[in-house]
């Protein structure tokens, strides 16, 4: 049995964020992983992102139940499950979200977490690659690189043209001082390969004496002494034996949104009817502990394109031995960009003050809306979603073994305010494919089609179309003790346990108008200087942004 300072449950985007600042600080840390070391190559190649996503090998292939407003379907809510975790599998964007994001987070009680108090730490996480981002709110010198895309296409470009003959302004930063707009996507993608938060942040402090890692093991469940978390007992795999590792100061739970709040069910941490169910003895009750899960659910609009061609034809056969050249060689290809291309943030009510829904824009289509098998026909999609969906739902345990997948319930659009604005975002997206800048390419609408134009008609087409964006967080919430539904405090310590943090997007208050990834690794820097006890950096000095 051994024994570390820090023992930080998951290899993901913020455990590897926290394993370094630990590591660096001269603590030893042991870091277990679910997954394999990221030896996969199609997770370094941006666009093998449609053969790992749902490749059991390096992501948990979770499902949500079905619902009435998804049609009755399981939808997958995949998760990663591999050194650097959804960083490793996911679509690479760069988005911060709204600074009313934060200080609504605040406002709820979590001191420290308003926008003015975060933005240092979004900040120290980024090397901005790009000579005009503002430095009130770009880093230089953080260890993950965000860089503009390096390729183009004229559909892209009409796209964004036509957003702006709409009105959606031009804006060359949606990370710094406003995100209202439309252009393209920032991608932590470096010199055509993606760069994950293992590749960033863990790989550098690797061959550290103080740093433990171990893969491929399943954790069971966090040790208790009384009330107070003394390690993790896990399994490793092919291997029946229980294993167990201690920590002398903290356990650091960064498990993601699902497996988060399974491990502490599974520990006897959480709602005692649930807990009583399976089996499980109440160590201590915690009726949040998997509550208030939220994801923005999203349907895409397709479309054939005509007169031009577009990736459909780019990736197979000879054109794709030529973008496998072009990518191997570190030169802007295909093989080398992110899940979204284009971006146009937008208000359902022009008096908003801030923009409400997201619509993605890709010069490519996939069967039946589907990543992973493009259409025969040249294609384009348009996704869009609501911001702040006020949809929430629950993780919850099936059973105590520690394998099994848990209950995932995300009650997509249950919510009336979900559906209205999701109308607004498909008929904005529709608008913008209409205009006169992408008329010599459109040809026509595919799914839903054309003629499907009412209410009733649009929200079928969500409820038979729609999908996760894999962008589940809530189920820790962080909220002051006499908050029955938070899991953590404002410092992530679980509330009424010892020694024990969660430090992952499970601990979002709400959902942020934003892809989740950037604010995750925000808050494992945070973390970690919770953890080893250090002042918040400084907070911003500059007026609220939208």
């Amino acid at each position: 049995m051994e024994t570390f300072d820090f023992v930080i449950v998951g290899g993901g985007s913020a455990g590897c964020v926290i394993a370094n600042r630990l590591v660096q600080s001269g603590a030893t840390v042991c870091v277990l992983e679910a997954g394999p070391v990221d030896r996969n190559p199609f997770i370094h190649m941006p666009a093998g992102f449609v053969k790992t996503l749902f490749n059991p090998a390096v992501t948990w292939q979770f499902t949500a139940e079905p619902s009435d407003w998804t049609g009755g379907r399981r939808i997958p809510v995949t998760q990663g499950r591999t050194l650097g975790g959804s960083s490793s599998v996911n679509g690479m964007v760069f988005v911060r979200g709204q600074s009313d994001d934060y200080d609504h987070w605040a406002q709820r009680g979590n001191r420290g977490w308003s926008y003015s108090s975060v933005l240092p730490y979004f900040r120290r996480i980024e090397r901005r690659i790009s000579d005009t981002a503002d430095a009130r709110y770009r880093g230089r010198e953080g260890n993950l690189p965000v860089t503009d895309i390096d390729w183009s296409h004229p559909l892209c470009e009409a796209f964004i043209e036509g957003a702006a003959g709409l009105g959606y302004p031009r804006n060359p930063d949606y990370n710094g001082a406003s995100q209202a707009g439309v252009g393209y996507y920032q991608r932590v993608i470096h010199r055509t390969r993606r760069v994950s938060a293992a590749r960033a942040y863990l790989y550098p402090v690797m061959k550290s004496a103080n740093l433990r890692l171990i893969t491929d093991a399943q954790v069971a469940a966090i040790l208790l002494d009384g009330r107070r978390a003394s390690g993790i007992s896990y399994r490793r795999q092919g291997d029946s034996a229980l294993h167990q590792v201690m920590a002398r100061r903290e356990v650091v739970v960064c498990a993601g949104a699902v497996n988060s709040p399974k491990l502490l069910q599974l520990s006897g941490i959480g709602p005692p009817e649930l807990l009583h169910s399976v089996g499980i003895a109440v160590q201590h009750a915690l009726p949040g502990a998997g509550e208030n899960l939220s994801d923005h659910y999203s349907p895409r609009i397709v479309a054939r394109a005509r007169n031009i061609q577009t990736i459909n034809a780019m990736v197979s056969g000879i054109p794709l031995a030529g973008q496998l050249l072009r990518w191997a060689v570190r030169k802007p290809s295909v093989l080398g960009l992110s899940a979204a291309i284009v971006y146009a943030f937008g208000k359902s009510e022009p008096s908003m003050p801030a923009p409400d829904y997201t619509i993605i824009f890709t010069p490519a289509s996939y069967k039946e809306g589907k990543l992973g098998s493009l259409d025969d026909y040249p294609g384009m999609t348009c996704g869009a979603w609501q911001m702040r969906p006020e949809s929430t739902g629950h993780v919850r345990i099936r059973s105590g073994d520690p394998a099994e997948h848990p209950l995932i319930q995300p009650n997509y659009l249950s919510a009336e305010k979900d559906r209205l604005v999701l109308l607004q975002a498909i008929r904005a997206a529709r608008r913008i494919l209409a205009t006169p800048p992408l008329s010599q390419y459109y040809d026509s609408e595919v799914v839903p089609g054309a003629g499907k134009t009412s209410d009733a008609e649009l929200l079928d087409f969500a409820r038979r179309y729609g999908s996760s964006t894999y962008h589940l967080c809530g189920t820790c919430r962080m909220g002051p003790a006499e908050d029955r539904g938070s899991v953590v405090d404002d410092q992530l310590r679980v509330h009424g346990i010892d020694a024990l943090r969660v430090a992952d997007s499970s601990i979002m208050p709400a959902v942020v108008s934003a892809n989740t990834y950037a604010t995750t690794l925000m808050i494992g820097e945070k973390a970690a200087d919770l953890l080893l006890n250090k002042p918040a950096l400084a907070q911003a000095e500059l007026a609220a942004t939208a």
